[in-house]
């Protein structure tokens, strides 16, 4: 049958309209899906390549699964920007990771089609066995399916919920999304074929007749029975570890081929047992040619020319932050052979890959598994090593007791480089680097320090490889430092003790981060208001510069700390101290600037921390709220 040439994308608004489609014209939709995925990123930027490998198993999944009912769990997201045109967002599918638009992960808030929010990856198959048996509960009969890339494989948690899922025999689907060849053998008509055969009702008939029989026979041979015939099927389908997990293994089939994928999706949905795995194999930015020859396949965008695939990104005069701290590591290697990286799959957004190349030997990518990381930098630390384990703050939430059982508790001297420290921007809230100030700092023995800007990033690195007797960690957030000189290397800062950038009488800012700059800005338009104003970068949070401290809180009217991070973290501390040495018996007005009590949703970065009251209007306003003045509309003017 001849594809038709009106554009079918226009008659789906929900996948109820895709089912509505003949088989037939599936690849044509398949197409047309794709390419409004290309035109789409290309104007927002973000994660292009998972969605564009996953075009024909999205179309797939909603035609054969009767979704919202049936429950499709896209792990960590990345992959979901196909399904989120499908399942009635098309009309917002450009305000993509804009300010008040979609967000770039699945997100129960945003739709019913998301069961399950996902941007940290590996969570899909808990989450899903938690709705199947909650279903067997309910005495309900839906579906249950969760896409899982190969790359999410890697991490501990998925292997724990199959482990789980096997024991518990509940129905659930899960798909593996094999786009990087790195489990497949080569697929074809024959897997296909077969992966047919032993999906379908007929070959399942006959092997719970072999059960049966076997039941029948002496124990240890209904065992070897059993064994024979799943190391059988494993060898010719390459499935046996998730089998002794529990699962039925169907694959591999290829993911871009509907014909194939369809008849085995039809199978699995009908099927009565389970867990049941298909293992897809997919090509990671398929139908882009930019993204199929890039090396990345282009994971993560900015806005590019659909023409070309060049991406315009903006010019900058300073270095990122990561790169900062790349080369700076590398810097600190080649004087000790002690030093080596670590990273949880994540060598680029880290830096890591700068280090990576000159120190192959010497890094090590654990995949994703932020618990083995922690314990394994533990443990070269042990031997006399200086690990550097650089996983982004929002992902060292995963390991967090390996933190403290691992590495706190017998004081190895573990370097955490902590990436995305603060608000993020397009990510939003699953990424942002809220926490580790609170959970790093109420650990006995750490070091804290916080950079403020890219210069003093060098020195902490410098300063972080110099402690050899207990952890340490260093934040910095996203994006380009602010374009300060750097030095030729760094040189270790003596430990618990911060710096004034600027000297006044009756108020004192005191920074932790990179704040500062706004800090600056504030104590300029303080100046125009008549406050003089002090302004101090605390560097540390732990040791905590409590004599710089005492100072500020002695010598000022007003003290207010400034933090990107979440209540409980640098301002209590400060607080803590000042109330133990009786400085808040004085009259003094100590105000803390922390993240709101909210999760603030994706936007750039400067409008989320306006939206915070972090900037340098919201310092300003804040010393005013302290010394009881009003600073009301039209009545003073603010920059």
């Amino acid at each position: 049958m001849s594809q038709s040439k009106t554009p079918l994308l226009d008659r789906v608004s929900i996948p109820a309209d895709l089912r509505r489609l003949d088989e037939s014209e599936l690849t044509q939709f398949a197409a047309e899906l794709r390419q409004e995925m290309i035109d789409a990123v290309a104007v927002t930027g973000g994660h292009l390549g998972a969605g564009l490998g996953v075009v024909e198993l999205t179309v797939a999944l909603h035609y054969v699964f009767n979704t919202p009912e049936d429950r499709l769990i896209w792990d960590v997201g990345h992959q979901a920007y196909p399904h989120k045109i499908i399942t009635g967002r098309r009309d917002r599918i450009r305000t993509l990771r804009q300010g008040g638009g979609l967000s770039g992960f699945t997100k129960r808030a945003e739709s019913e089609y998301d069961p399950f929010g996902a941007a940290h990856s590996s969570t899909s198959i808990s989450a899903g066995l938690g709705m199947a048996v909650a279903r067997d509960l309910k005495g309900g009969h839906n579906n249950v399916v969760a896409v899982i890339g190969d790359g999410a494989m890697s991490a501990g948690m998925a292997y724990e919920a199959m482990n789980n899922a096997g024991a518990i025999n509940s129905r659930l689907i899960v798909i593996l999304n094999d786009n990087d060849m790195s489990i497949a053998p080569p697929v074809g008509a024959m897997s296909a074929y077969l992966a047919r055969l032993l999906s379908g009702k007929t070959y399942r008939s006959l092997r719970e007749i072999g059960k049966q029989l076997a039941n029948r026979l002496p124990k240890f041979i209904e065992e070897r029975a059993m064994r024979v015939e799943e190391y059988a099927r494993g060898m010719v389908t390459g499935g046996t570890l998730f089998e002794e997990l529990g699962f039925y293994y169907v694959g591999p089939i290829d993911g871009h081929n509907l014909d194939h994928l369809l008849p085995v999706l039809k199978n699995v949905r009908d099927a009565e047992e389970g867990p049941i795995l298909v293992h897809v194999v997919t090509q990671k930015g398929k139908g882009y040619p930019p993204a199929e020859a890039s090396a990345d396949k282009y994971h993560g965008v900015v806005k590019f020319d659909v023409a070309t695939g060049a991406q315009m990104k903006a010019k900058s005069n300073a270095p990122s932050y990561t790169k900062v701290f790349g080369e700076s590591l590398v810097k600190e290697a080649r004087k000790d052979d002690k030093i080596v990286a670590i990273t949880a799959a994540m060598p680029g957004g880290t830096g890591v890959d700068i280090f990576e190349k000159v120190f192959p030997e010497r890094t090590f990518d654990v995949g994703i598994a932020e618990q083995h990381a922690v314990t394994f930098a533990a443990g070269l630390a042990t031997e006399g090593y200086k690990p550097f384990a650089a996983i982004y703050s929002t992902f060292l939430q995963r390991g967090y007791d390996q933190v403290v059982h691992d590495v706190a508790i017998q004081s190895l001297p573990v370097r955490f480089a902590l990436d995305r420290a603060g608000l993020v921007g397009a990510d939003g809230p699953t990424h942002a680097g809220s926490f580790d100030i609170a959970y790093l700092g109420c650990l006995p023995g750490f070091v804290l320090m916080a950079a403020a800007d890219e210069a003093e990033l060098v020195h902490m690195v410098a300063t972080a490889a110099a402690i050899d007797d207990r952890p340490s960690a260093l934040r910095y957030p996203r994006g380009d430092g602010v374009g300060v000189e750097l030095p030729d290397e760094g040189k270790p800062l003596e430990i618990g003790k911060g710096r004034i950038l600027r000297e006044g009488t009756k108020v004192a800012l005191l920074s932790y981060g990179t704040r500062l700059a706004e800090c600056l800005k504030a104590a300029e338009e303080l100046a125009g208001f008549g406050l003089s104003t002090t302004v101090a970068d605390a560097r540390f949070a732990k040791p905590l510069d409590v004599d710089l401290v005492l100072r500020l809180a002695n010598e000022h009217e007003v003290l207010i700390t400034i933090e990107e991070g979440s209540v409980g973290g640098f301002g209590s501390f400060v607080m803590h101290e000042l109330a133990n040495h009786g400085a808040l018996d004085s009259g003094l007005k100590l105000r803390m600037m922390v993240l709101p009590d909210i999760f603030i949703d994706h936007d750039s970065p400067n409008a989320m921390y306006a939206k915070a009251g972090l900037d340098a209007k919201g310092i300003v306003t804040k010393v005013f709220e302290a010394l009881g003045k009003d600073l009301k509309a039209g009545t003073v003017k603010l920059a």
